[in-house]
């Protein structure tokens, strides 16, 4: 099979088209995964510079998600089948392959039927931030119908799910984007309120916007200043989840004044731990999510895509342009 191979810490050359056996089921649990399309992610990127950070093998093949058709199964998998078309997030931690390649194995508690409507390229890119938006919003902040909640980068792949999300639940949403035309594409999803940072001040426009109670919930996914920025946007008992991790210098006393609950959204904490009921709530993520779009409640944007071949050319657009919604590889 062709699979793309860190072969050292770096930049986008770093990745490599390598020519490899296609892996074997090793397990009663997992499922032989024939890839039609994969996910290229910020967490990707992040491992290829520094792997050492991360419990990958030398040599390792990247990748979190994808989607693609079961080409065999392991004798305890009982709910797929050879040719069933499915999705699934997994990321190549601890002895395991990324999805970068022709073929994965998969252990099949990250795996759902992929939703009916939508192709191929937008079931490959919609696992990991799907469920990073679902368990940030859902889990994390508990966002309830009716409750008012700020986006950072609503037009990215994480941001344009989280709102759609935060719409389907019955909240209202005000965003932060970076241009005009990411302002008229979060719009269509449902955002009520968009703000173009820095051109506006997003906190004056929050407090506008909330009549000056700020947001019950804040979802930062760009990390940096934003965070400290966003605590007076938040009301007084309310929630900030960031994907990213806190600043080192970050000055906690407008958050510690207000009561700011504060949480870390890491959705590869199951993988990293091996946290068995985790890694199966994921699965059910994926589940529910299918419903949600082929409700057409949900939606997934892919920006570009690229041939396996050219994944090095995936991380530099990824990494220069911040695109609309997500980019895609093509096995």
């Amino acid at each position: 099979m062709e699979a793309i191979i860190l072969t050292r810490p770096g930049g986008p050359e770093a990745l490599r088209l390598q020519q490899q056996a296609a892996p074997q089921i090793n397990t009663d649990h997992q499922i032989l995964v024939r890839n039609q399309g994969v996910g290229v992610n910020p967490i990707d990127a992040k491992i290829r510079q520094a792997p050492e950070r991360f419990p990958v093998q030398a040599e390792a093949i990247l990748g979190c998600d994808g989607a693609g058709v079961v080409e065999q199964v392991g004798a305890a998998v009982t709910a797929f089948k050879p040719g069933d078309e499915v999705y699934y997030c997994q990321c190549g931690f601890n002895g395991r392959q990324g999805s970068y390649a022709q073929f994965a194995v998969v252990d099949n508690c990250f795996v759902a039927l992929r939703p009916r409507s939508i192709s191929v390229d937008e079931a490959a890119g919609a696992p990991l931030v799907t469920i990073a938006a679902w368990e940030a919003l859902y889990e994390r902040a508990r966002l309830q119908a009716g409750q008012s909640v700020l986006i950072h980068g609503g037009a990215g792949g994480v941001g344009h799910v989280a709102i759609q999300l935060a719409v389907a639940k019955g909240a209202r949403v005000i965003t932060t984007v970076s241009s005009a035309e990411k302002a008229n594409y979060v719009k269509s999803l449902g955002a009520e309120r968009v703000v173009i940072d820095p051109q506006e001040d997003f906190v004056s426009a929050t407090e506008a916007w909330t009549q000056g109670q700020g947001v019950d919930v804040a979802f930062d996914t760009v990390g940096g200043e934003m965070v400290e920025r966003s605590f007076p946007a938040v009301k007084v008992y309310g929630d900030f989840v960031t994907l990213l991790q806190a600043p080192a210098n970050l000055n906690w006393a407008v958050a510690r004044q207000r009561n700011i609950r504060f949480t870390h959204e890491l959705m590869l904490t199951p993988t990293l731990l091996e946290l068995p009921e985790a890694k199966a709530h994921q699965g059910e993520i994926l589940k529910e999510a299918a419903r949600l779009i082929d409700q057409q409640r949900l939606k997934l944007r892919i920006d570009k895509t690229f041939p396996l071949a050219l994944a090095a050319q995936a991380h530099r657009y990824l990494e220069n342009t911040h695109p609309i919604g997500k980019v895609v590889l093509r096995c």
